[in-house]
């Protein structure tokens, strides 16, 4: 009998070897993109040379020579490092109550596209579609042209004809006046119980996701975390003497031409900005949730049919030994 040997796998020369191949071609591309990129950064260096400019930051040292009417006070003679900080500022204002509003107008159309009542159900889906497939900067000056701008003027002490909402606030052409939250002198005496609230949170949090991972079931159900988050602040707010917060509500000002003070004010670009964003976004959101909570129901639906199975097998297994038992009972084997 002949003996049988291992077959030596020789490896193939560097030019066929495939992983020598990737890494090569890799290679190759990023050499590329950067002898690219120093030519795209030796070109404007020479543009520069020839025009007598310098490359640096200190404009934002300059004035900037304009104003702005939104947000942070600004002057002309303020610094263009000035002008971008109130830019950014302006922009985490929209960005932070826009993610708030959207999210909550996601989650109250998505809900309705899954919902029984037809008009609801249509409604809710027309305006997912509508509002998905038009282009944001499209909505964005219909908001500002066709509906902010064409609101009724404010009016004059004897005739108010912007409109008015509950309490109170007032829309028209030159913006909106809004009910505002201010902080009163005990607030700092509110903060600890805020702080207090905010690390129970957090650790309870981290204790559910602990359960969660050892056991697959939570230790205690999410309401815990929501009585603690609610519960807190309320006990600091009856413990704190005073109040922390009031509510700052827009009044009418002035005899000839009408004038609005306190409250918050949002300009007519800010307000159309702000709203057009939160159409859009809730529109996709809106979709994120309609899916997830269809997702959740298929898995039910799947776990029940599984568990629906098994009973049905198991069912057909208790059937089968009473037969067995049966037959060997009437063959005397088993002595009921």
């Amino acid at each position: 009998m002949e003996r049988a040997y291992p077959i030596e796998h020789q490896r193939p020369p560097f030019w066929r070897d495939e992983r020598f191949l990737q890494i090569l071609s890799q290679v190759i591309f990023l050499a590329a993109m950067a002898a690219f990129a120093a030519w795209l950064f030796s070109n404007y260096s020479t543009q520069l040379e020839e025009k007598n400019l310098i490359f640096s930051f200190d404009f934002l040292q300059q004035e900037a020579s304009f104003d702005l009417s939104e947000g942070l006070t600004f002057s002309a003679t303020d610094l263009y490092l000035r002008a971008f900080f109130v830019g950014l500022v302006n922009t985490l204002r929209v960005a932070i109550l826009g993610i708030v509003l959207a999210t909550l107008v996601g989650l109250v159309v998505g809900v309705a596209r899954l919902s029984g009542n037809w008009l609801i159900n249509k409604l809710a889906s027309a305006y997912v579609e509508l509002f998905r497939n038009t282009p944001l900067l499209v909505q964005l000056f219909f908001w500002y042209f066709a509906v902010i701008l064409k609101l009724p003027r404010l009016g004059t002490q004897d005739e108010l004809t912007a409109f008015v909402l509950p309490g109170p606030s007032y829309l028209s052409n030159r913006g909106v006046a809004l009910i505002w939250p201010r902080a009163t002198d005990m607030f700092g005496a509110w903060i600890p119980y805020l702080l207090a609230a905010a690390a129970v949170v957090v650790i309870l949090w981290f204790l559910r996701r602990r359960g969660i991972q050892r056991t697959g079931r939570p230790s205690f159900s999410f309401l815990w975390i929501v009585a603690a988050f609610v519960l807190i602040p309320a006990v600091g707010w009856l413990l704190v003497p005073g109040n922390p917060l009031y509510l700052d509500r827009p009044t009418l000002a002035g005899k000839i031409v009408l004038l609005i003070e306190g409250g918050t004010f949002l300009s007519p670009e800010y307000a159309a900005l702000l709203f057009g964003l939160v159409v859009y976004t809730g529109a996709f959101i809106a979709e994120v949730v309609r899916a997830g909570i269809m997702a959740v129901h298929q898995v039910l639906e799947r776990l029940a049919e599984g568990e629906a199975a098994l009973l049905s097998i198991r069912g057909v297994g208790v059937k089968a030994l009473e037969e067995i038992k049966a037959q060997l009972a009437v063959h005397g084997f088993l002595d009921f």
